[in-house]
């Protein structure tokens, strides 16, 4: 038998590191792996970002350019992200810094506001005359009557306008100040009678010696407002008796539908009212005078009597002498009533007495004066129109069907509409009720799908970025690492050896029979089949290194052949 030289066992191959596997790739599974890698990092990068990302909030809106400005600086300096909103009326940070950057902001009276106040008065110079004082004065005043004013709920925006006249030391010539105001209403607001007068009540109190007739209110499209108690007697019917006139049809038409409601059902029965209301005002004044009356049961006014009392001689009679002009002597009455004697001288003297009373009574003409005003608003007349649906009445096979209602029902209601609005025949009331039936034109409400609920959409665009993520990162993976990857390994190829094929080689358990031990020297040493194998092997290696390298990858991955 022929010698055969000793066979050195080879230890098997190390497991390849990355780079090694890096290096074996082509240039397209290169390119494939970097795009896939780079995918990843972009895809972590952003879930990052935006899980990060804070929620924002509205830090002030409505702002000018001026405060704006002064805002965005200040949260510059304070390192505060911003965002704008509402084409930059609007600044936006992030909600859990809103409360603490509103009260740094404040100490630094921001935002200022459009309108300035009494703070124009802070900034006085030196040398400033009387005349800018006093403007700067009126400015302020104007300013926060301006923000008062703005501070109602229906109010948007207000201008005011001072006419402050200057005094001067005579009391006669001296002028009174007057104030107009421009207010400018949010879309679908008004102001009642009320609120104006509040107005004009605030203007008038915070101006010394301004009169509420003096103060006028405007509206954004000029219309006049405010209006004096006279202008609106003169104009007619105004605001407060048009609202009047409202109530009183809202009461009785409110009135019909719950007199109307429990008889028909709800949404069975339509009324509207109509009351004319008479608005006039009437002034009379009536003087009356009754009958003379009796002295006892007058009035006496003044009184007055005048009385007079006197006595005269009666002129001598009889022939002219001495005895003649001798005064008469008193005459004495005889005991039997007889004429008298003739005196001496034959002649007979008389004296006469005279009184005289006159009595004037004036007494108190009977007068009755009385003025009547009339401003009582009464009802002049009232129109109400119902209408009611048709009775839905339930069939024999369950469909409900409408029908009308009978004329005795029709009279009943009618009746109980009449005794409702207090109907009076005379003043030309007149109702009118129809039945019908309603035309329904309801589309069905469906039910809101689950996808479509606020609830659902907020949690969706919370996991939106997190989910989105992963699975973009899964299908970078999945779909560009892991076939390059695996495109590194190529397939085996079976090579045939003398005496076998390298099958044997590459069993997952192969037969490894202990090597016989060293022979001596002079000593034949027979060949083994597992030898002559593993000679053939390490042939091949040196002839064809590509092919072994490959097999021994395979083995070290576990793939099958």
């Amino acid at each position: 038998m022929s010698a055969v030289a000793e066979v050195p066992l080879t230890p098997p191959p190390a497991s390849p590191n990355w780079l090694q596997r890096l290096s074996a790739l082509d240039r397209g599974q290169r390119m494939r792996l970097g795009v896939g890698v780079a995918l990843l990092v972009v895809a972590a990068i952003a879930a990052t970002v935006m899980g990060r990302q804070p929620d924002y909030k509205v830090l002030f809106a409505n702002l000018n350019d001026k405060d704006g400005g002064a805002i965005i600086a200040q949260l510059a300096q304070m390192n505060v992200p911003y965002k704008h909103a509402d084409g930059g009326g609007a600044i936006l940070i992030p909600s859990e810094r809103v409360h603490d950057v509103r009260l740094r902001l404040a100490t630094q009276g921001l935002p200022r506001g459009s309108v300035a106040g009494f703070e124009l008065m802070e900034a006085n110079r030196f040398g400033m005359t009387q005349f800018q004082e006093r403007l700067n004065f009126q400015r302020g005043l104007e300013g926060e009557l301006t923000r008062s004013i703005q501070a109602l709920s229906s109010v948007q925006g207000a201008r005011v306008h001072l006419a402050l006249p200057n005094q001067n030391g005579f009391f006669r010539e001296q002028q009174k100040p007057s104030a107009s105001v421009l207010v400018s209403l949010h879309p679908g607001r008004m102001l009642d009678r009320a609120q104006l007068a509040g107005i004009v009540h605030l203007v008038a109190s915070s101006v010394p010696e301004l009169a509420p007739s003096a103060v006028s209110v405007l509206d954004d499209s000029g219309k006049l407002l405010s209006q004096s108690p006279d202008a609106a007697a003169n104009n007619g019917i105004d605001a407060q008796q048009l609202l009047y006139v409202q109530q009183i049809e809202q009461q009785y038409t409110r009135r019909i539908m719950d007199i109307l409601e429990p008889v028909v059902g709800r949404n069975n029965v339509k009324a509207q009212v109509s009351a004319e209301l008479d608005f006039s005002q009437t002034e009379s004044t009536s003087e009356q005078f009754r009958p003379n009356q009796t002295p006892d049961s007058s009035a006496v006014r003044s009184q007055q009597v005048l009385e007079s009392r006197g006595s005269a001689n009666k002129t001598a009679t009889g022939v002219p002498g001495a005895v003649t002009n001798q005064p008469p002597a008193p005459s004495t009455a005889p005991v039997n009533g007889a004429n008298p004697a003739p005196t001496a001288g034959g002649q007979q003297g008389t004296e006469e007495s005279t009184s005289k009373r006159e009595s004037t009574t004036n007494y108190e003409v009977d007068k009755t004066v009385r003025v009547t005003r009339g401003n009582n608003w009464a009802i002049k007349r009232l129109s109400a129109a119902v209408v009611v649906n048709y009775q839905a009445l339930a069939e024999e096979k369950g469909s409900p069907s409408p029908k009308a209602l009978t004329p005795e029902q029709l009279e009943q209601m009618t009746g109980l509409v009449r005794e409702t609005i207090g109907f009076n025949k005379e003043r030309g009331d007149s109702v009118n009720l129809m039945n019908t039936p309603f035309l329904t034109n309801e589309a069905p409400t469906a039910a809101v799908p689950l996808w479509k609920q606020p609830e659902v959409l907020d949690l969706a665009k919370t996991f939106a970025w997190p989910l989105g993520a992963v699975l973009f990162a899964a299908l970078v993976l999945l779909g560009l690492v892991r076939p390059a990857l695996k495109g590194s390994v190529k397939p085996t190829e079976v090579v045939p050896v003398a005496g076998g094929q390298l099958s044997a080689l590459e069993a997952e358990e192969p037969d490894r029979p202990a090597l016989p031990a060293p022979s001596k020297k002079d000593e034949v040493v027979e060949v083994t089949p597992e030898q002559l194998r593993l000679e053939e092997a390490r042939v091949l290696a040196k002839a064809n290194p590509v092919a072994v390298a490959n097999i021994l990858k395979t083995w070290v991955h576990g793939d099958g052949a």
